[in-house]
């Protein structure tokens, strides 16, 4: 992204710290629950509180959630960390301080691998490389209005990743990019959930521009808790105009914090920007060095599931889906774990291969199936188990229904609970192959047709679909589509 004031060309360098809440039942050193949405300041303790005399124990859940995402990021996953004091004062932090890491963290290294599209419309492959994924605690949540500020503690204490990246973002749209690919990683890794709304998955942007070919960086400005991808995308646009016009009136960006405003489509100022050492860091003298063995970690590195990149590559390969085709499926890690029930259930029930079993679910989950998924986080609830689609596709396939037949028997299904079988066998819906049956339908269909007939035999061979439908119509749908078209050949021929 350049930046163009005055004929001066800047270059925007972007740095980005994504908050991700960890997906544990309880908070980082305590037993107080994490669930969003209670009433405020019910899940407490004189841990979240920060009382006097109150101690933190770690939660190994969220520890063993942290290895999990730096494995699945590509870092170097520490065997020894450490928790540290970050001494500032405000109303959300009781302590005093927040228990986070800094010198030694848990994660370091690590990239994150996106595409983007470039300026000639196509897309182009990046790698943007993580300083560190440290361990910390969130603050309690302020709200500011009428003059007053009220703080809810029920955040407070809760386990959170913050992922760091080197600043090698070079426009809004690149960080957008980015967090999209990150959010899809620990999601699929399991760790986080993925919320915006709810904060659980959140982002500030260290921004700042620099003439073009200048190595040395220009003074960054944070743009704090931008909770939408559009958010993150417009508040870096806009902050690199702000400081652009800034430099072209002669005045110094000034090192700062500063917040989005939807509305006015700019950036306000929040406060000075602290640096590290501002913060007095140093080792939490309550909390004991992290140590993880070799044991330990190969067992957080093999429960890593399956990545959605890696699942995309491998359906396009194995099954033969299109790109568009694995991107839909792996929307979510539910979907993708309910269409590879599907497809494998299929594969087995009707001796299919599985690239052909695959397809053919593919195509089904994604006309029927998601437009009933209703997803929460990391869970999702689906019309129908993955093994009774599997059971009405076989149906299909072994023709014992047709396609049309299939998709009010899925209506069925969700309607009621029941098994696609038990519902083909009670209404009676399985496909008429008897072909003196069908052909007794089919001279009904033609005595009663007579200048449909006349036409056909006249040249205008297209009119054969008006008998395949009065057929179906008068037999229900269940009649064989291929025998239907046998039968009328043989007649009007």
């Amino acid at each position: 992204m350049r930046v163009e004031v005055g004929g001066v060309p800047y270059e925007v360098v972007i740095g980005l710290e994504v908050h991700a809440q960890l997906a544990t039942r309880t908070k980082l050193f305590c037993g107080c629950p994490t669930e969003y949405g209670a009433a405020p300041n019910t899940q407490i303790c004189p841990v979240c509180l920060g009382l006097p005399g109150a101690l933190p124990v770690p939660n190994a859940r969220a520890l063993e959630l942290a290895a999990r995402a730096g494995f699945a990021l590509g870092c170097d996953v520490r065997p020894r960390s450490v928790f540290a004091r970050k001494s500032y004062f405000y109303p959300d932090l009781a302590k005093g301080y927040q228990i986070s890491q800094l010198d030694e963290p848990l994660n370091l290294g690590g990239e994150v691998r996106f595409s983007v599209e470039s300026g000639s419309g196509l897309r182009e492959e990046r790698r943007v490389r993580l300083t560190r994924i440290h361990v910390e605690e969130d603050a309690a949540k302020s709200t500011h209005a009428g003059g007053r500020t009220v703080v809810d503690f029920n955040r407070a204490g809760t386990p959170l990743i913050e992922i760091v990246s080197e600043p090698e973002l070079r426009s809004g749209a690149e960080a957008e990019a980015y967090l999209k690919a990150l959010r899809e990683v620990l999601m699929f890794a399991g760790v986080n959930d993925g919320n915006l709304e709810q904060g659980s998955f959140r982002c500030d942007a260290n921004v700042s521009i620099r003439p073009e070919g200048q190595e040395a960086f220009g003074t960054r400005v944070e743009l704090k808790n931008l909770n939408s991808f559009r958010f993150v995308r417009l508040a870096i646009e806009g902050e690199a105009r702000r400081q652009a016009l800034l430099l072209e009136s002669g005045e110094a960006v000034r090192q700062e914090t500063r917040g989005w405003d939807e509305g006015r489509q700019s950036t306000y100022p929040l406060r000075s920007k602290e640096e590290a050492e501002d913060y007095r860091y140093f080792p939490d003298p309550d909390l004991p060095p992290v140590v993880f063995d070799e044991a330990t970690l190969a067992a957080y590195r093999g429960a890593t599931p399956e990545l959605a990149t890696a699942r995309r590559a491998r359906w396009q390969a194995e099954l033969g889906l299109t790109e568009y085709d694995a991107g839909v499926l792996t929307g979510h890690p539910e979907v993708a774990s309910y269409f590879e029930q599907v497809a494998s259930g299929l594969a087995s029930r009707a001796t299919l291969g599985l690239a052909v079993a695959g397809k053919k679910a593919a195509n089904f989950v994604q006309a029927e199936i998601l437009g009933y998924v209703e997803a929460a986080g990391l869970e999702a609830t689906f019309p129908a188990p993955a093994a009774e689609i599997a059971a009405l596709l076989a149906l299909v396939e072994a023709g014992t229904i047709n396609g049309k037949i299939a998709k009010e028997v899925f209506a069925t299904m969700r309607a009621n609970g029941e098994g696609a079988e038990v519902i083909v066998a009670r209404e009676g819906l399985a496909q008429v192959t008897d072909s003196g049956a069908i052909e007794a339908v089919v001279d009904e269909v033609l005595a009663a047709s007579a200048a449909q007939v006349a036409q056909y035999r006249a040249g205008k061979t297209a009119v054969i679909g008006y008998f395949v439908g009065q057929v179906m119509k008068a037999t229900k749908g269940r009649a064989s589509p291929a025998e239907v078209q046998a039968a009328l050949r043989r007649k009007l021929d």
